[in-house]
């Protein structure tokens, strides 16, 4: 690999940099200023639900979108705080230190260090193909379980109470024993502004369309509704001294650049975020993953997955050394981004230039903006994430995704998202290791005047009952491999007219050691009952591996190109008697 290529593949800036032009810098800009417009309210509104400073959310918003303009492979997705990472935020650091406190923050950005490490080793390592053995009903039942969690979550500050828990349980029981407490100008602020919001998605675009307005316009008013929401509610409250009535406000923000901040080193901190990083570096990379592949083949394009997690990886150590927490890819604003036409990650930086210059220049005006109206914007945000539709998919086509969704969903909402999220990731694996170890395996035959076989319990097909011809769709591994044996042993005993066994392989893509010392097991044992044992349709590859043992020369059988070959040379039944079969050895396909 030459230098130029190394480079490209760990810095795809050096690719898509090449052809850049004004025509995609006005695309970029463009949609930089309505995702900017976007995620100033939210960065603020998540870094509440995480239970950090709101600036926190805006620091986590600037160097992680340039770091991923210079790592990251897709060009629209955009990163920084989401509500599920925020969430688990909250859930992993509340167990450090109090909310509130200069170690709370510290501990959140010692978070974020720790997910970009784990996420940078994985992605350098090309551990990526790990993700693939998450269950996508599992994680989509843990999504809409966290959705639940945190639009309750919030519900304090629409009411204006105090209330805490990080279970279901534990949240609606602390907001039914202060529901008394109720601050009836919060209530009304909090209602409004859900109301707002809610009505802005459907309804203010075709309103403005009526008004004369073009559609990119609309587009970016109708994205701005969330700040109007912002805006309305600060002046009212200012103008009114609500902040008097007891409503709670954001009060002062710190102006300024984000700062450069070291995250700590201690290894009992380590050792207690190891687990929490973890389960973040997986949801994280898997939410942005599925979002990217999406927007992605909308424009035929690609990403590659490792170099995403070397991207996301040096996001959230950028978030990490200027104060802000761990950050992800998110839904909503990707597909704004990418419905906005951004046309290169070039995009993601000038939004960092945008949220930068809010950092620098508004956060004296957010002082009397009320936390209700932040509440109402991550509950409207979150409620689009709940999708109980998972379980009616689940329940029809497969029980146990269903019980794996279920489970998930209630455990996140019973015992909080790191135990949902952890049964969660291992449901995933059991459910692979489950299936695998039990591959579907049929006894075949051949379709009359054809050279196709079938199951025999599906279709009318030829049948010896001197031959045995069994289907195995699955590769075979460690897991597997005495299902397999046991299957031939039972399938074989007792049937006195059995002379020959051919496995074919046509769905066998890997035979690992274990798998064949099962098969030579079974060849042993039929040979000991007088039986042959035969392969058909052995692929490529795993021929190459059988060839360098003994088992080919040890087989009692012959390995044939095809299974009708193998049938023909056994039997009449395909309308071939007494062509004999041709061991194959070299030429396997």
């Amino acid at each position: 690999m030459t230098a130029v290529k190394f480079l490209q593949r760990y810095l795809p800036i050096l690719e898509w940099g090449r052809t850049y032009n004004r025509s995609v810098l006005a695309d970029d800009a463009l949609a930089a200023l309505i995702v900017t417009i976007m995620l100033i309210p939210q960065s603020l509104a998540y870094a509440l639900l995480a239970g950090l400073p709101m600036e926190m959310g805006l620091y986590a918003s600037i160097l992680p979108l340039v770091a991923y303009a210079l790592f990251g492979t897709s060009r629209a997705l955009a990163v920084g705080p989401v509500a599920v990472v925020s969430l688990m935020t909250a859930a992993s650091v509340g167990n450090m230190a109090l909310q509130g406190t200069a170690e709370y923050a510290f501990a959140a950005m010692t978070l974020a260090f720790l997910s970009g490490l784990i996420l940078l080793a994985t992605g350098l390592f090309r551990l990526g193909f790990l993700a693939n053995f998450l269950s996508h009903p599992v994680i989509a039942g843990f999504i809409t379980a966290s959705g639940l969690l945190i639009a309750s979550s919030q519900l304090k500050h629409v009411l204006g109470i105090p209330a805490s828990g990080h279970t279901l349980v534990e949240i609606l029981h602390s907001l039914a024993s202060n529901a008394a407490d109720t601050n009836p100008v919060t209530l009304v602020i909090g209602l409004a502004s859900i109301v707002f919001l809610f009505w802005v998605r459907k309804g203010l675009k075709p309103l403005l369309r009526r008004f004369g307005l073009s559609d990119g316009l609309c587009d970016v008013l109708a994205k701005a509704g969330p700040v109007l929401a912002v805006a309305v509610t600060t002046v009212v409250t200012w103008g009114f001294g609500l902040d008097g009535k007891g409503v709670a406000i954001v009060g002062a923000v710190p102006q300024g650049l984000p700062p450069v901040t070291i995250p700590s080193f201690d290894l009992d901190l380590w050792t207690s975020l190891a687990g929490s990083a973890v389960l973040i570096s997986i949801i994280g990379f898997v939410e942005s993953v599925s979002v990217a592949q999406t927007l992605a083949a909308k424009k035929r394009q690609r990403i590659v997955p490792d170099q995403e997690l070397i991207g996301l990886g040096a996001s959230n150590i950028a978030s990490s050394l200027t104060g802000g927490y761990p950050v992800t890819g998110g839904f909503a604003r990707s597909v704004v981004n990418f419905d906005a036409g951004a046309q290169t990650p070039a995009a993601g930086a000038f939004t960092a230039v945008g949220i930068l210059l809010a950092a620098l220049l508004l956060t004296p005006l957010l002082y009397f903006l009320p936390k209700a109206t932040l509440a109402a914007t991550i509950i409207v945000a979150v409620l689009s994430l709940v999708d109980f539709s998972i379980l009616r998919f689940t329940w029809g086509y497969s029980k146990a995704d269903f019980a794996a969704v279920a489970a998930t969903i209630l455990l996140t909402l019973g015992f909080g998202v790191e135990v949902g999220m952890s049964v969660g990731v291992g449901l995933s694996i059991l459910l692979f290791l489950y299936r695998t170890s039990r591959p579907h395996i049929a006894e075949v035959g051949c379709v009359p005047g054809t050279q196709h076989f079938r199951n025999i319990n599906r279709h009318k097909v030829l049948t010896d009952p001197a031959v045995l011809t069994i289907r195995v769709d699955e590769s075979l591994y460690f897991a597997n491999a005495r299902y397999l044996e046991d299957y031939i042993l039972d399938r074989v005993v007792g049937d006195e007219g059995l002379r020959h066994v051919i496995l074919m392989c046509s769905a066998v893509n890997e035979i690992d050691s274990s798998a064949l010392e099962s098969l030579e097991a079974i060849n042993h044992r039929l040979q000991d009952m007088g039986i042959r044992l035969h392969l058909s349709e052995v692929k490529g590859p795993v021929m190459d591996r059988l060839q360098r043992t003994d088992f080919l020369s040890e087989l009692s059988g012959e390995v044939f190109l095809s299974q009708y070959h193998a049938m023909t040379a056994m039997s009449e039944v395909c309308g071939k008697s007494g062509k004999q079969g041709k061991k194959l050895v070299d030429a396997a396909d």
